[in-house]
């Protein structure tokens, strides 16, 4: 292997693609044995920063984390303005725009971080689930980062990123504790047992609850995002202006949006026909209402069922995702968990959408227990958390 790395291909009577192809593994393997030896050793050392890049969907997102804990640095590039005409996110603008700005918050994390690359321990990425191509952008590109520096590579997924974004909240949360959830394409409820080790309880049969909020947002004519639109426009409104139909599911922790869905819709459907004004702040007052007491009564069914299971032990009680940067929910989730004396960890605001800090900290745990990529590592755009 060595001497055809050195340029013994050729003189063996292999073509020039063959020896390129040989060397091209050998220097491979080297790496990824480089990589192992250097991750092995991080997990004895006291202070680990990682710099990690999230491009999951339309934020072009870096930090720099140490332990898992603490941010040194926080960088977004927000994709908004470049959708908002399209009233969704455009998959091709989405990848291309993170083409153009993984090197730029790259550079800005480390610089916030008062960091050179070559200080950095380890490196991470978000790898799924998400937009194929956004997630593709950023698995190359610290493929490509990490192959030159020699440095291990961290796979995330990243809803577990969302869950962990409660580490940086909440220095002093330790699992076990339940978790919400929500999010654009998620809504979850999940045992955290340990790091990296999720139990499922409870999900949607049909629509997220942060899909629904965009549908709805759209009938009404909102502008992208929609749910933070509806949960803006909902805190001037009357959510007593209407009364939409509780579904009731199979398993007895799951969720259903599509129904609440479709008769919000045919409810504003059928004032358009009679040519009646929309109050549009009492109709997403109303949705988010509905939306927002389903995901709750879950939450406390699952929290009163542990307590009668577990003796009057109650476990800790968690949010995660986008959606839960919602007022409404926050607030229904805290009347709730502080009626049931239960704890309730929520991240800050500007860690409940997409960001690279809660991928440091979920990359801080899994190098702890080894598990590092090779460069082999593709995106999985359905990739589950449990």
């Amino acid at each position: 292997m060595d001497g055809a790395a050195t340029g013994g291909g050729l003189a063996s009577g292999k073509s020039g693609e063959e020896a390129g192809t040989t060397e091209e593994i050998g220097a491979f393997m080297r790496y990824e044995a480089a990589a192992a030896a250097r991750a092995e050793a991080l997990r004895g050392k006291e202070k680990v920063q990682i710099l990690a890049l999230e491009t999951s969907c339309d934020e072009t997102a870096a930090a720099v984390i140490e332990d898992g804990r603490k941010i040194l640095s926080n960088v977004i590039f927000s994709q908004i303005d470049l959708h908002e005409l399209y009233g969704g996110v455009v998959p091709e603008i989405a990848s291309r725009a993170h083409m153009e700005a993984c090197d730029r918050v790259i550079d800005e994390a480390l610089k916030g971080a008062g960091m050179t690359l070559e200080e950095v321990d380890a490196l991470a990425v978000t790898y799924g689930p998400g937009l194929v191509g956004a997630l593709l952008t950023g698995v190359n590109c610290m493929k490509g980062l990490a192959y030159a520096t020699g440095k291990p590579l961290i796979p995330v997924n990243h809803m577990e990123g969302h869950v962990s974004a409660n580490f940086l909240t909440y220095p002093e949360l330790e699992p076990p504790f339940v978790c919400l959830v929500v999010s654009g394409g998620h809504s979850h409820l999940v045992e955290v047992a340990d790091y990296g080790e999720y139990h499922l309880i409870g999900q949607t049969t049909d629509d997220a609850a942060g899909e629904a909020f965009d549908k709805a947002a759209r009938v009404l004519g909102l502008p992208y995002p929609g749910g933070p639109r509806i949960d803006a426009l909902a805190e001037e409104g009357n959510p007593g202006f209407m009364t939409l139909p509780k579904p009731k599911t199979e398993g007895r922790y799951d969720y259903s949006f599509s129904g609440v869905k479709t008769a919000f819709l045919n409810f504003v459907h059928g004032m358009e026909q009679r040519g009646e004004p929309l109050p549009k702040a009492d109709l997403a007052a109303g949705f988010r209402e509905a939306v927002c007491e389903q995901l709750t009564e879950k939450a406390e069914r699952l929290l009163l069922d542990r307590k009668a299971e577990e003796g009057g032990a109650l476990p800790a009680m968690a949010m995660a995702g986008g959606v839960s940067a919602n007022r409404e929910l926050r607030r229904r989730m805290t009347a709730m968990c502080e009626r049931l004396g239960v704890p309730l960890f929520m991240p800050r605001l500007d860690l409940c959408t997409d960001n690279g800090a809660m991928i440091g900290s979920a990359a801080y745990y899994q190098l702890r227990t080894g598990k590092i990529a090779d460069l082999s590592l593709n995106a999985k755009p359905a990739l589950r958390l449990v």
